[in-house]
């Protein structure tokens, strides 16, 4: 079995969910390439094209699934107060 890692979600303060260590570590680097420290900070549809290209085709072949990580990893980030969501609309993210 994969080596898992527990993440939060902003929206549902106080529950886990358990998911693949290894692939939440991959789109969390393909963030930090991507994202922006600061505003304006990108909309969910450029923040899934701007990972992509950072992702590993081993754990990704092709994207597939990236959109479910990279929200994933955008609600777990959110929760723990390194990623900022702007309220904007559409609404962005950008780094603390």
């Amino acid at each position: 079995m994969a080596d898992m890692i527990e993440v939060e979600n902003v929206n549902t303060p106080g529950r886990t969910t358990r998911v693949n260590a290894a692939k939440y570590e991959d789109m969390l680097q393909a963030f930090k390439k991507a994202l922006p420290k600061g505003a304006p900070g990108l909309t969910q549809a450029e923040t899934r094209d701007a990972v992509k290209p950072h992702l590993s085709d081993a754990l990704f072949p092709g994207g597939k699934t990236s959109g479910w990580w990279a929200k994933t990893v955008q609600l777990d980030q959110e929760a723990k107060g390194t990623l900022v969501r702007q309220s904007t609309k559409p609404l962005r993210w950008h780094w603390k």
